[in-house]
């Protein structure tokens, strides 16, 4: 009798682009760096990167640490840009709105949209936290053509229910929120009860 081969981790990949709220990736990668059988792929934009210096005062080399395996934006021979590397999803965080046209429209011509565009065709998860508002009619038909394509389009609204008492709160919601879409469940935020009036008794008692 031979042993069955060893279970692969589960693979996530992992993107940082141009657009405000580069906190919600570093705080998707916090989250996933807690969990050994997940195995995380970091692709920043050259953009990305400069948001992160700007907003979060981390470089592309801090918040590397915190994956698995990194890859540069040009480097689109690297393992996650073919479909023959299982991959289960992808989360761009944020995502611009640079890169959701260009994922729409099928315009791989860098690592982050051609892993993106393969994870569409391969059927796999693909979750862009679009950060961009108001948002004109192009920008609305961009995200429609994305969704038609298969891909999940999750702007970081705030969760003002759960009344959270700092913008790090109001970020881990959000990225909690992500990962539970993709299936990471272990991840999920505390789940909503139900509203109770005051002074009410709850409805199963």
């Amino acid at each position: 009798m031979t042993d069955s081969p060893p279970r692969r981790p589960k693979r996530v990949v992992v993107a940082i682009t141009g657009a405000s709220g580069a906190a919600y990736g570093v705080r998707v990668l916090e989250l996933l760096h807690t969990l050994p059988h997940v195995e995380t792929h970091l692709v920043v934009s050259h953009a990305g990167a400069l948001t992160l210096g700007q907003e979060c005062d981390l470089t592309v080399r801090q918040v590397g640490a915190l994956a698995d395996v990194i890859h540069r934006p040009s480097a689109v021979g690297a393992s996650i840009a073919s479909g023959s590397f299982p991959v289960d999803a992808m989360v761009i965080a944020p995502c611009s709105m640079k890169t959701a046209s260009a994922i729409a429209h099928s315009y791989a011509d860098d690592l982050i949209t051609r892993a993106a565009d393969v994870c569409l065709k391969e059927g796999r998860a693909l979750l862009l936290l679009v950060r961009e508002t108001p948002l004109h009619l192009g920008h609305l038909r961009v995200l429609t053509a994305a969704a038609e394509a298969g891909a999940i389009i999750a702007p970081p609204v705030p969760a003002l229910y759960a009344r959270p008492a700092s913008v790090a709160e109001l970020v881990d919601h959000t990225a909690r929120r992500a990962l539970m879409r993709l299936g990471i469940d272990e991840l999920a935020p505390v789940p909503w009860t139900g509203l109770t009036a005051p002074g009410a008794r709850p409805a199963d008692d």
